[in-house]
């Protein structure tokens, strides 16, 4: 009968090995092809089972340090975009107190011009 587990032990070993190897390799694809890296990806990548994934101490703090990585680049991202975004809302309200200062001093010159005119037909 010892004989029957270790032959069982050996083929459970490689069965876990395969797998290990599986979502190593799919893990490495997402990486390339700059795809999001989670439990569901590699799992459905790779065709190794959650549980397995979750319960394997190694590829469970693989996939989690891929995970936080990823989220730092998405939120560089998103706090690089909030700069641009406030800082071009900063450019437009300067450009409009810009046109509305050109817009009083045209139409004062407007109003200066009509006077001047008024003034050249009164001497004619």
């Amino acid at each position: 009968m010892a004989d029957n587990t270790k032959h069982l032990e050996s083929c459970w070993s490689n069965r876990s090995k395969a797998a290990k190897e599986k979502a190593l390799k799919a893990i490495e694809e997402l990486k390339q092809n700059k795809e999001p890296v989670n439990f569901n990806s590699v799992h459905q990548k790779s065709g190794v089972s959650k549980n397995y994934l979750y319960t394997n101490e190694e590829l469970n703090g693989i996939i989690k340090k891929n995970r936080i990585e990823e989220q730092g680049l998405k939120q560089s991202w998103h706090c690089k975009y909030d700069r641009t975004s406030k800082s071009k809302d900063v450019i437009i309200e300067t450009k409009d107190k810009y046109i509305s200062k050109l817009e009083a001093e045209n139409q004062h010159l407007r109003k200066e011009l009509n006077q001047l005119r008024a003034m050249v037909y009164e001497k004619k």
